[in-house]
């Protein structure tokens, strides 16, 4: 059996996006904009953030998994895919990164 990777949950994702929103939670989110998932997408950070400074293992692996769902809708939302995500990281990874953060324009 082979493991359960983020481009699987970015399909289910891309499944669920045309289903109805009354039978899918990825949809009604979807529905509400990029916005909304973005927001959506900041809770969950602060839940894992939380959970990482004084939580269980169990909890901050929850909410691990809850974070990655909504950037991956987020993603969806803007129409951005997880390998353009892993390609910039790859290309980040031709240089140490404190070099690659001093070259970042806004940095």
């Amino acid at each position: 059996m082979s493991a359960f990777t983020l481009h699987d949950l970015e399909a289910i994702i891309a499944s669920r996006a045309a289903a109805s929103a009354e039978t899918s939670y990825t949809k009604k989110l979807l529905d509400k904009g990029a916005a909304h998932c973005a927001k959506k997408m900041g809770e969950e950070a602060i839940e894992v953030v939380l959970a990482g400074a004084g939580e269980t293992r169990d909890r901050v692996v929850a909410e691990a998994a809850d974070l990655l769902y909504h950037l991956l809708v987020l993603l969806k939302a803007r129409d951005i895919s997880i390998s353009e995500v892993e390609a910039l990281l790859k290309s980040r990874t031709a240089q140490s990164g404190l070099d690659e953060k001093a070259s970042r324009k806004d940095a």
